[in-house]
């Protein structure tokens, strides 16, 4: 199957570069499998479209302020840098326990960054360069870099299509109104458009909400560049699913209640971490390279919420996977001549 068979035309214009005024009033396009229509509604509508009983699944990563600016030592030029994980153990050439100095890295022009370039970051923190060319480097800062320091030296990781600095609003409106657990160089995006009214709406209408955590990395947001999909491989995320969500999943499924799965990221998840055999699913910690593209039979999760994707991109897979890659690109066709906005700060679809 040919990546470019994953691609469609969009006006530059309908790249959303902002949020919309207040959150939860995106529009929302639910499709129906079953008769391949779409109707058109606003995402605070959701509560009304989706059956009593249904199990929303929720990823509350939240979004650390991972994004760096930095200066050369040697020549004064700045540089940027995307911290994806802390690093348990030195890079090869280094030594010393980590105590958050050893971080994995997305760097910007990374060909040009030679391999023990020195690099000033805010605070007059310091870090080294290790590592050849490629995309993904180790940085080895001077001390310890945790959640407190990015915090005040970090910038909000706004994906390279949002063509504007980050803003204060960033800080809010870039983060989930339910995110706990800090850990995701991305935005699990699907997830912004819900406030707390909408959720509590959705129990008001006898729904049911869980949450698991999987911290988004390059798996979610690295372009495939192979000519044919099944060239391509996902990095490695790293998920938590706790007692009770697994619990209450499992119920669900065995009472034949709906399980909606609230962005790509929830689905890689339940649907790495389910056991057929058992019909229960995995507790604990665990890592997924799941690439989930048309052909895949989905186990865990009956309908997906979720935003317009990329041309190409492993998500818009997914979502041709869930529903049909045909329908899918014929809804996204649907959605330009009406003007949708798309991709991270984007309208809505409901795929039921």
């Amino acid at each position: 199957m040919k990546t470019s068979d994953f691609s469609f035309e969009l006006p530059e214009g309908l790249i959303a570069q902002f949020p919309p005024e207040r959150r939860g009033e995106s529009r929302l396009m639910a499709l129906d499998r079953a008769s391949r229509t779409a109707s058109h509604h606003l995402a605070a509508e959701l509560p009304r479209l989706l059956e009593k009983g249904t199990l929303l699944v929720f990823n509350n990563s939240k979004v650390r302020r991972a994004r760096l600016l930095g200066v050369s030592e040697r020549t004064g030029a700045r540089a940027e840098f995307l911290l994806l994980r802390e690093l348990p153990s030195a890079p090869p050439g280094f030594s010393g326990e980590s105590r958050g100095r050893f971080w994995e890295a997305l760097v910007q022009r990374s060909k040009r960054r030679r391999a023990g370039s020195r690099y000033i970051f805010g605070g007059g923190m310091g870090a080294v360069l290790a590592g050849g060319g490629e995309e993904r480097r180790a940085l080895v800062f001077d001390g310890p870099v945790d959640d407190a320091w990015l915090d005040i030296h970090g910038r909000v990781p706004l994906p390279p299509y949002i063509r504007r600095g980050d803003t204060p609003d960033d800080g809010d409106r870039y983060q989930t109104v339910y995110a706990a657990v800090t850990g995701s160089a991305a935005a699990p995006t699907a997830g912004l458009h819900f406030t707390r009214e909408i959720l509590a709406g959705l129990e008001r209408h006898g729904m049911e909400c869980a949450f698991v955590t999987l911290h988004v990395g390059l798996g979610t947001f690295l372009p495939v560049r192979s000519e044919h999909i099944e060239g391509h491989s996902m990095h490695e995320e790293f998920y938590t699913i706790d007692d009770e969500t697994a619990a209450r999943i499992e119920k669900a499924r065995g009472e034949g209640r709906k399980i909606l799965a609230v962005g790509t990221t929830s689905v890689r998840t339940l649907e790495s971490a389910w056991d057929e055999k058992t019909g229960t699913l995995r507790r604990g910690g665990g890592a997924t390279s799941i690439f989930i593209y048309p052909g895949y039979t989905f186990r865990a999760v009956d309908m997906l919420f979720t935003n317009f994707h990329t041309p190409r991109s492993t998500l818009l897979m997914l979502a041709c996977a869930f529903a049909g890659r045909d329908f899918i690109l014929e809804s996204y066709a649907e959605a330009v001549r009406r003007g949708y906005r798309f991709f991270s700060y984007g309208d809505a679809m409901l795929i039921r």
